[in-house]
């Protein structure tokens, strides 16, 4: 089994209270399942003291980078920009609130050796007020049958691997680039398996994803990417040969299209 190295993507838009925290415990998460990982902090024009604690903590922290940007730019494009500096085997998202718990976010890491993306679940659903779950419940029934897909949950701490990122191009920069990033990549054939992942309480401050603003963000991705792929029809018929050549599912369909070219081989020469 191969071990796979990780870059942890932290975006952070005013999380002076919580960011110190987020890092330590992702650090110990990572010291805890031996994985040569990094943390990236993506600050997304923080206009509190975020930045400085980044830096600080850079001080004393070997494998901590920090991408800086001016003015907020949006969780999407701060995820994806930190997706896009990595260079390690494997790259996640982790919020820089304390809500998921880095130790269990990784629990399955090794069964990266099998897929090409992890998609974590929400176990404990209680965690969350019942109207926050029937919103996840409502936008994720839409989602699925949209996009012919069948997911338990879209927004969660997914693990990539790096390489198959090349093989989209992200257009939605706001709360809604979680669900085209797996949409276009599990549209294309890429392996992947959903695990259960548990939710913790928010450390400090309220989350900025049910605001009038990401609901129209969610709403006009949604919209584009269901023209792009319904109505100007740009999604191709899955062919394993067009996926990236280091991804797992790659290697799995030429593993057995040998199989079966040399048992044909066998056969003919009977």
């Amino acid at each position: 089994m191969k071990k796979y190295s990780l870059s942890v993507i932290m975006p952070a838009l005013n999380e002076e209270k919580n960011i110190e925290k987020a890092v330590i415990n992702t650090l110990t998460a990572l010291n805890k399942h031996e994985i040569n990982g990094e943390i990236i902090i993506v600050n997304d024009g923080s206009t509190d003291n975020t930045a400085n604690i980044a830096r600080e903590l850079s001080k004393n922290i070997d494998n901590l980078k920090i991408i800086t940007h001016k003015k907020p730019e949006g969780i999407g494009r701060s995820v994806w920009d930190g997706m896009k500096s990595s260079e390690k085997d494997i790259v996640v998202y982790f919020p820089a609130d304390n809500e998921n718990d880095p130790d269990d976010a990784l629990r399955f890491f090794d069964l990266m050796d099998n897929v090409d993306i992890l998609v974590p679940f929400i176990h404990n659903i209680e965690v969350r007020d019942k109207t926050r779950r029937l919103i996840s419940a409502i936008y994720n029934f839409i989602i699925n049958m949209t996009f012919g897909i069948k997911l338990n949950y879209h927004n969660g701490t997914t693990l990539y691997r790096r390489v198959i990122l090349n093989d989209i191009e992200l257009s939605n920069f706001g709360f809604f680039y979680q669900a085209e990033i797996l949409i276009k990549l599990i549209r294309k054939g890429y392996l992947f398996a959903e695990v259960p992942n548990y939710l913790g309480q928010r450390a400090s401050g309220e989350s900025k994803a049910l605001t009038s603003k990401s609901f129209v963000q969610t709403s006009v991705g949604y919209l584009n990417l269901a023209y792009t792929i319904h109505i100007k029809a740009l999604e191709t018929k899955k062919n394993y040969q067009k996926l990236h050549p280091e991804s797992i599912t790659y290697q799995r369909n030429l593993e057995f299209e040998n199989k079966i070219n040399d048992s044909g081989e066998y056969a003919s020469s009977k």
